[in-house]
């Protein structure tokens, strides 16, 4: 199997240490330019053209799958040119592209800006601004959650996103470079656009979805072992969060989403999952743990912090693989 790196310009992962402090010091401004935002907006003309030509669920699950590679494919294929391109130019000028895509690609600041949030506006504005503040980051229906749920939301939101913001990313660019990073992002971006089971866009964005499980299975079992490690770093319950993670797992609807959920879950001694609504209609899931402590806002920071020694994990593991290609 070649290396897919090697269709990459030399990337230094010194850069991938400056991408992120920068994430750690700056986050994602909303008001600065970001390519997942463009990817978005692709997304959104590319439906629009599918569904201007094809209507019956085999044309529309044809139609979604020329969308993924559409998007993908440009993804990558961009960002690989423009770093060939700058690195014609000056090899500097091609590490700074490569600097810049990374901090795209990264998280953090953002992931625990996001949970703080929850946490910040229970305590200015009550059960109320909590749900508001929540449901600008997940999926399912807030405005009757309780306390118990509105911090339960915002953990397992911090465990799947330390997966799929954060360990994936650096795990596509451990092994091909920012464009391979880059595409993820793509595949993670169309999955959360039309990657659903209800009624638009079970056609559409089946494939979408699909590929979206293929790329994060193995980084959201990597994720796992990875809250177990900083859980034994931080003085959690780290072999509860082995347990959990080998026992339950599985337990989610999706194939990935459960791996980090279990992990967090053990570590921090919650039950997690359990059924939930998304547009007015309820979505059993099976419950993750065995402890039935009420999530609190303690529970929202202790997440974070294995959020936090995690990403710190993997960007030490991502740091090591970039410098093991260099030297051998």
């Amino acid at each position: 199997m070649p290396d897919i790196s090697l269709l990459s310009p030399p990337f230094s992962p010194f850069i991938l240490i400056l991408a992120y402090l920068l994430d750690l010091a700056i986050g994602d401004p909303e008001r600065l330019p970001h390519p997942v935002r463009w990817i978005g907006s692709f997304i959104t003309a590319l439906e629009r053209a599918v569904r201007r030509f094809v209507r019956t669920p085999g044309a529309l699950r044809l139609g979604g799958v020329l969308l993924v590679i559409i998007v993908v494919g440009l993804t990558y294929a961009i960002a690989l040119i423009l770093l060939h391109v700058s690195y014609g130019v000056s090899p500097v000028l091609s590490q700074m592209i490569s600097l810049v895509i990374v901090w795209w690609c990264l998280s953090i600041k953002s992931l625990k800006t996001e949970a703080l949030g929850v946490v910040n506006a229970f305590k200015t504005s009550g059960i109320e601004g909590a749900r508001k503040a929540l449901s600008r980051i997940v999926g399912r229906d807030t405005a009757s959650l309780s306390k118990d749920g509105v911090m339960r939301a915002t953990v397992e939101t911090v465990a799947e996103n330390t997966s799929d913001g954060i360990v994936a990313p650096l795990f596509y660019l451990a092994i091909g470079g920012p464009a391979l990073m880059l595409a993820y992002k793509a595949v993670n971006t169309v999955d959360s656009m039309i990657g659903y089971k209800n009624e638009r866009y079970k056609d559409l964005g089946w494939s979408g979805a699909r590929l979206d499980d293929v790329a994060n299975y193995i980084p959201a079992r990597l994720c796992a072992i990875l809250v177990f490690s900083a859980s034994f770093i931080l003085g959690y319950n780290w072999m509860g969060s082995l347990r959990i993670f080998l026992r339950d797992g599985g337990n989610h609807p999706s194939p990935n989403s459960g791996r980090p959920e279990a992990a967090v879950a053990g570590a921090l001694d919650l039950k997690l999952g359990g059924g939930s609504y998304y547009g007015g209609v309820f979505v059993p899931k099976p419950s993750i743990g065995d402890m039935d402590a009420s999530p609190d806002e303690g529970s929202v920071n202790r997440a974070i912090r294995l959020m936090e020694v995690s990403a710190l994990l993997m960007v030490a593991l991502a740091f090591a693989s970039r410098a093991a290609i260099i030297l051998f």
